[in-house]
Order: structure tokens, then C-alpha cells, then sequence
């Protein structure tokens, strides 16, 4: 099943966080943040003006964005979390360095 978001949404998945554990406290999951990192799954074709043009979004699907931490709308949708956020709402997308990308 495919979500295609509208105007100047993205549909993005949460990135969990590796758990690091210090000493012997556990904390559960209940009292963990949720991350502020996702990858673009779908984006939608643009904003469009008062004036009637289409601005394209300068965030394409594959991206790793950084969103503030009350963004967005959570859907469910084949068993898998999805957050809705307009491109507005992104604080930043994240570009691996040359020395990743070697790696990946």
C-alpha cells in the first residue's frame, strides 16, 4: 500500500536510535523520547503560492531530515508508523560525509 502526502508534506519514518547502556539503568520504553531523525519515504509535489505556481520541495525521498520534536501526525498504515510533517517543519536534512559513503 502506498501513501502519496499532498502539496508540501512528506511522509517519513522514524530512525530508532541505537540503546546505549551506562551502568545498570534500564529505562523503559514508556519514559524514552521519541527521535527526532526520520528518512523520506514519500514527498508530495510542492507548495503552492497565492499567485497559483507550484514551488517544488527541495527534500526528496532517501533523505535523513532532523524535525522538531512536536511535528507532524502519526499514521499507521500496513503494520508500519509513518509521520506526516510539511517541509517547513524539517530543521535540517543530514548528508553523509565521504568517508561514509565509502563504507555503505
Amino acid at each position: 500500500m502506498q501513501l502519496r502526502p499532498l502539496y508540501d508534506r512528506l511522509v517519513v519514518r522514524r530512525i530508532e536510535q541505537q540503546e546505549q547502556k551506562q551502568g545498570s539503568i534500564i529505562i523503559p520504553d514508556s519514559a524514552k523520547e521519541k527521535p527526532q531523525e526520520a528518512e523520506v519515504v514519500a514527498v508530495g509535489k510542492g507548495k503552492r503560492l497565492e499567485n497559483g505556481t507550484l514551488v517544488p520541495l527541495e527534500v526528496k525521498a532517501g533523505d535523513r531530515i532532523l524535525f522538531g520534536k512536536y511535528s507532524g501526525n502519526e499514521v499507521k498504515l500496513g503494520g508500519q508508523e509513518y509521520l506526516i510533517i510539511r517541509e517547513d517543519e524539517v530543521l535540517g536534512v543530514i548528508e553523509a560525509s565521504a568517508a561514509e559513503k565509502k563504507a555503505a
